[in-house]
């Protein structure tokens, strides 16, 4: 019997998640994200796929992280027209992120063709919002723990994750002539005590497992030790009349940060602030999250409502009302995307306050390279936005504390749950952190460990 894995995306990188599931009679997708980053990298994007786009049966999403998700509108642009399956979050979270980078996308093609040259070709958007709106109809919602024939004898199982609403781990049981043959794929883990989601789910048998490693070279500060430091930016903050700006991701990161600051009202004396989470697509995130509470178990929401239980909250939907915020000179909690300032309205708040030495930047996710997020924190002196030049003179913090990912002892403790030591692959992380994970999980674990390259194939 035969089933073959080829690694296609998030090899040696952390974005572009996506992997190829080939069997005698079917093939499967596995993910499909975009790739992020500078613009030289999202180019990639816009490569033919590294297969028949005709072959390809079904495809199956982890979550709704445009990282693993975001070139589902490419696919079906480019003739697929079969069913993506996801858990149900996933599905619903994913149409509200998907033509959210359509827009996008059609945005950035307008900015660049007003300052081409008149010789040069057109840009033309990866996909519309028109494209995204058009693939949606072919994502298809499961529900965690329920077994299901992907193609025939392929099975399909997903268990949360607990990195964000809906995100699974994906669990593929492939039976042929009375064997089976089972891979694990972790997709992005969170971790045990984050401040909504539960738990990743354990399992305990696997042929062959996939593991993310994004966090696989460090281990997160404990909890109160990123509460202090929180408690210390508010402090500085408020003591020197200024703002504080939060690039977030929009689902996820968003609701920890809410949940966060209801639990931390008075330690935090958000009474004296304005909380505005500047963004549409949150606003419609955070309203999903209340529609699947029955999926985690923190208290985010005022009862029966879609608002946080936070004082002063405003939901700036309109560009009137984040065109507003940029009026405000102290007192500001600004949450807005893009988490890793590579666009949305984040750029304009920077653009109001980066300048500003009594403001202050919490970055509160992964930042990776080539980003604007990632010069930031690694100490940028000026940064461009629109043409300009602009000197940074807030202060920024890095809370690694508030990530929804796994470190490595959560990485190391999930793989240490399966019986019998399975094979592991690596992907979904950069160089440095691959090759400290794997040295730990064939230290501690006697795991025998590849780090996944692109284009590799490997039979299950």
């Amino acid at each position: 019997m035969s089933m073959e894995l080829q690694f296609l995306g998030a090899t040696g990188e952390v974005t572009g998640s996506m992997y190829l599931l080939r069997m005698p009679q079917h093939t499967v997708l596995l993910e499909c994200g975009l790739v992020q980053g500078g613009r030289k990298t999202e180019r990639r994007n816009a490569d033919p796929f590294e297969f028949d786009v005709a072959d390809i049966d079904a495809v199956i999403i982890s979550h709704a992280h445009i990282d693993h998700s975001g070139r589902i509108p490419l696919l079906v642009k480019r003739g697929y027209k079969g069913p993506i399956i996801a858990q149900n979050a996933t599905r619903d979270l994913c149409r509200i992120m998907l033509p959210d980078s359509g827009y996008l996308n059609e945005k950035q093609a307008e900015w660049e063709n007003k300052h081409r040259k008149g010789d040069e070709s057109p840009a033309e958007a990866l996909y519309t919002r028109a494209d995204a709106v058009e693939s949606l109809q072919y994502i298809e919602g499961a529900p965690y723990d329920s077994s299901i024939e992907v193609v025939p004898g392929l099975n399909l199982r997903l268990h949360d994750a607990g990195h964000i609403l809906g995100s699974a781990i994906v669990e593929l049981q492939w039976h042929e002539q009375g064997d089976t043959r089972t891979l694990v794929f972790s997709g992005d883990l969170g971790y045990a005590d984050a401040p909504v989601m539960e738990s990743p789910a354990v399992l305990r048998h696997a042929d062959t497992v996939l593991l993310e490693s994004t966090y696989g070279d460090r281990l997160h500060r404990n909890v109160e030790d990123t509460l202090d430091e929180l408690t210390g930016v508010f402090e500085s903050a408020r003591a020197g009349h200024g703002n504080i700006l939060i690039p977030a991701f929009t689902v996820g990161r968003t609701q920890d940060l809410l949940f966060m600051m209801s639990q931390n009202r008075q330690r935090w004396h958000l009474d004296d602030w304005h909380i505005y989470l500047d963004s549409p697509m949150g606003i419609d995130a955070t309203a999903t999250y209340a529609r699947y509470h029955h999926l985690y178990g923190a208290d985010l929401f005022i009862p029966g409502t879609e608002l946080p239980n936070l004082p002063n909250f405003h939901a700036t939907r309109s560009t009137e009302e984040s065109m507003s915020i940029n009026e405000i000179r102290s007192g500001a909690v600004i949450i807005a995307g893009s988490g890793m300032c590579t666009g949305g309205r984040i750029h304009h708040h920077l653009k109001n306050n980066v300048s500003r030495p009594e403001c202050h930047l919490v970055i509160v996710g992964f930042q990776a390279h080539g980003t604007l997020g990632r010069r930031l924190v690694d100490g940028a002196e000026s940064i461009r936005l629109w043409g300009e030049d602009r000197p940074v003179r807030l202060q920024v913090h890095t809370v690694g504390g508030l990530s929804a990912h796994a470190d490595q002892n959560g990485l190391l403790e999930w793989y240490g749950n399966f019986d019998g030591q399975p094979p592991v692959y690596l992907v979904h992380g950069e160089p440095d952190a691959q090759r400290a994970l794997k040295a730990r999980l064939a230290a501690d674990k006697k795991a025998q460990v590849t780090i996944a390259e692109k284009g590799q194939t490997i039979t299950i």
